[in-house]
């Protein structure tokens, strides 16, 4: 019984399974087909809708298309108008074209024509120049040429008559101005300082207690003399002269060792050669420390410090040196005041002034035993014993234009050095060299053409010279005048400045009868 019920049941399940097994496949094939309705139904009304849209976008693309249509027309419309227009215009402006080259054409005729007048009328106007040409050098005697010559060169002297009287005015006014301030400065330098200047020679002379010293002097067979001349390079000159014997010498610095050894021999007493040379040694020895302490009074004297010890030895060395008898050493200290006083008047550098014209002679202590321009070695010097201030060198080296003066300073030193030079009784020269330094001015005053005599007066200083009149005229006087300056400058050495003074005079003499 439990056997059957178990497989009744079991049928019951399977029975039950396949029952629901077809109403779940029923289920399914209903659903699929509901599925399959909703799709078409879905699709139909998807195809409706496409084509009412499409509908639609036809008739608005037919708006559209109408609308483009209408514009392109308006458009076109348009631009045939304008073109039109345009037509209208250029054709306007062709006619005016066509009008202006009628005008022209006409114009260009007429001036065809005036050309052909013209050239008929200058044909005539040249006939009639050349028949009147012809009379006037008929009744002036001369030809166009030379007519034309003679007005150019009436032009020519009127113009270089005009130059020249402005050139004399304007070097009329600048030489007026040039020398009044020229004056006062160096009117204002001279009146603050005036210092005496003492000549010097090339000659000692040593006074001795008896003439019988100067056999002692003479020694036997003139040892002595020679001993001692050839000690001090100096010549001695015992003569009738009593009680004196004259050293004679061009360098003074040995001049003085010789009168200094030779005063103390006579002093001694004790005069053989031995002694000599001893005594002369120490005569160079105490002049070495004269020389340093000169050179110390001088630069205190002139206001210039800082220098080193072997430039003051040189400048005490100058004291014992003279230019055309003017002592150098003297002559740098008033060179250096007047210097500084001169800067000080035009506004420059009034120490650069002070020590380059203490300084500006530096080079004359040695310059006979160095070859070239004492200003050059001078300017050497200051720089072999280490001068810082190049202004001052510069200013050394250049105060005679040995060298281009690059700054004012040189120019003031120069003037300061005339100054002092050129001044009444600073220097003195020999009779023969001051004859030769007129001679050579009057000479090259002489050597121009239409000179008739010239004459050297004011001690060298000026110069007067008359010429031709009938060979130089007023105009050519002034030409003459800055050339004979010119050449003097050039060819002659000369202290101070030189003035020419030409002189053209001519006379008219007829007589009443």
């Amino acid at each position: 019984m439990a056997g059957e019920l178990v497989i009744g049941i079991v049928v019951a399940g399977l029975v039950a399974a396949a029952v629901g097994f077809y109403i779940g496949q029923r289920q399914s094939a209903t659903r699929a087909r509901i599925d399959t309705a909703a799709q078409e139904a879905e699709s139909a009304r998807a195809v409706q809708e496409a084509e009412s849209r499409k509908r639609e976008l036809l008739i608005e693309a037919r708006d559209e298309a109408l609308k483009i249509r209408t514009e392109a027309e308006q458009d076109v419309k348009l631009r045939r108008a304008e073109t039109q227009q345009s037509e209208r215009r250029l054709q306007q402006k062709e006619e005016a074209l066509d009008r202006r080259i009628d005008q022209s054409e006409r114009r260009e005729a007429k001036v065809v024509e005036r050309e052909q007048e013209l050239e008929t009328a200058r044909g005539a106007i040249a006939a009639l120049k050349a028949q009147t040409q012809r009379v006037l050098e008929n009744a002036a005697g001369m030809t166009g040429a030379e007519a034309k010559a003679v007005l150019l060169q009436e032009i020519e002297d009127e113009v270089r008559q005009d130059a020249n009287r402005r050139v004399r005015e304007i070097e009329a006014e600048a030489k007026e101005e040039s020398e009044r301030r020229a004056k006062q400065v160096i009117t204002l330098a001279i009146q603050r300082w005036a210092g005496e200047q003492v000549a010097e020679h090339v000659m000692s002379v040593v006074h001795l207690p008896s003439d019988e010293m100067k056999g002692r002097i003479i020694g036997r067979e003139g040892r002595n003399i020679r001993a001692l001349e050839a000690a001090t390079g100096v010549d001695l000159i015992i003569d009738d002269t009593p009680d004196a014997v004259t050293l004679s010498g061009f360098d003074p610095v040995r001049r003085e060792i010789a009168r200094m050894a030779l005063t103390k021999l006579v002093a001694d007493g004790r005069i053989h050669p031995a002694r000599i040379e001893e005594v002369v040694g120490k005569a160079k020895q105490e002049l070495e420390q004269q020389m340093r302490e000169e050179g110390e009074q001088a630069a205190l004297k002139a206001g210039v410090t800082g220098l080193h010890p072997e430039i003051i030895k040189l400048m005490g060395r100058l004291k014992y040196r003279t230019s055309y008898g003017q002592n150098v050493l003297n002559h740098s200290i008033e060179v250096a005041h007047l210097a500084a006083m001169i800067a000080s008047e035009i506004g420059a550098d009034v120490t650069v002034a002070r020590s380059a014209g203490f300084l500006h002679d530096i080079g004359k202590a040695v310059d006979h035993e160095v070859e070239g321009p004492h200003a050059l070695i001078g300017a050497d010097i200051l720089r072999r014993f280490g001068t810082k201030s190049a202004k001052v060198i510069h200013a050394v080296a250049a105060h005679h234009s040995d060298e281009e003066p690059q700054s004012v300073d040189p120019i003031i030193i120069s003037s300061a050095d005339a100054i002092s030079s050129a001044r009444p009784g600073a220097r003195r020269e020999t009779v023969e060299s001051y004859i030769r330094r007129l001679e050579a001015l009057e000479s090259v005053a002489n050597s121009f053409p239409g000179v008739e005599r010239s004459f050297a007066i004011q001690a060298g200083r000026e110069v007067r010279i008359i010429v031709k009149p009938e060979e130089i005229d007023d105009l050519a006087s002034v030409r003459l005048a800055r050339d004979i300056v010119k050449k003097i400058e050039d060819t002659l050495e000369y202290p101070g400045q030189i003035k020419v003074t030409l002189i053209r005079e001519t006379r008219a003499v007829e007589y009443a009868r």
